[in-house]
């Protein structure tokens, strides 16, 4: 069941966070089906349960109630696509609703590791050799944003946290340390820097590249599906504007 909570209501409630790579959109369960799930007849249903976006949710439900966490969030279930206002809402503020989580689940769907490598481990190889999620423009904030990450494997096994695997994952993303330990409020990283940590990054959309780096950079802006290069354009002037930074520059 999908449940609404906004400002202060919202500030109050602990809850787990899903990151991960979208699959095929026909694969997603999205906000419709999930709204209509309790109403439909049990064929159509039962096709929505054998889609691998079901199981995701599912999985990440199961986790979050052995974490005594009683509601999660999902991107795919629980933003009403239709409606441009709540979408450029949802992206405006999905930094920080990672941010305010209490476990952010990172499903790793194409590994079957049981651990993550370790820059001192024989595995440890070049960024090319892991999982996709670590190359996908929307992780990089949902890696920076949460204090707790767990990372699971495509069996939905435990492999790893961001507290207890920071150096490994400072070498494959090129994030700092510090910046992974203590969060982007203590660090204060340039403008550059973090930039320069989504440049290897790719999205599905081209517009994505700039909305996903919106919470990086602590701006706001509308989101305008079809502008293209000019997403990138609007994210730098907007930097300029509210920000004393001049290693944007540089970039």
């Amino acid at each position: 069941l999908l449940v609404e909570f906004g400002g202060a209501k919202l500030a109050e409630i602990a809850y787990a966070i899903l990151s991960h790579c979208w699959g095929a959109p026909e694969d997603e369960v999205q906000y419709t089906e999930m709204v209509s799930l309790t109403n439909m007849d049990a064929l159509a249903r039962n096709k929505i349960r054998r889609r691998s976006g079901y199981l995701k949710i599912r999985k990440s439900c199961e986790l979050a109630l052995k974490d005594h966490l009683d509601w999660l969030w999902v991107d795919t279930c629980c933003i009403d696509r239709r409606g441009s206002a709540e979408l450029s809402e949802a992206i405006n503020s999905m930094y920080v609703w990672y941010a305010d989580s209490d476990r952010c689940y990172a499903f790793l769907h194409d590994t079957e590791a049981s651990a993550l490598p370790t820059d001192r481990d024989d595995k440890f190889t070049e960024f090319s050799g892991w999982p996709k999620w670590f190359s996908r423009g929307w992780t990089l904030q949902e890696l920076v944003a949460p204090v707790n990450v767990h990372f699971l494997n495509q069996k939905w096994e435990y492999i790893g946290d961001k507290q207890g695997c920071t150096p490994s994952l400072s070498v494959i993303t090129r994030i700092s340390v510090d910046v992974l330990k203590e969060g982007l409020g203590r660090t204060s990283p340039s403008v550059a820097q973090i930039m320069s940590w989504a440049a290897d990054r790719t999205t599905a959309r081209e517009e994505d590249r700039a909305y996903s780096m919106l919470g990086l950079l602590g701006v706001h802006m509308p989101i305008l599906y079809g502008e293209g290069k000019n997403a990138f354009l609007r994210l730098q002037l907007e930097v300029i504007r509210t920000a004393n930074d001049q290693s944007i520059f540089a970039w």
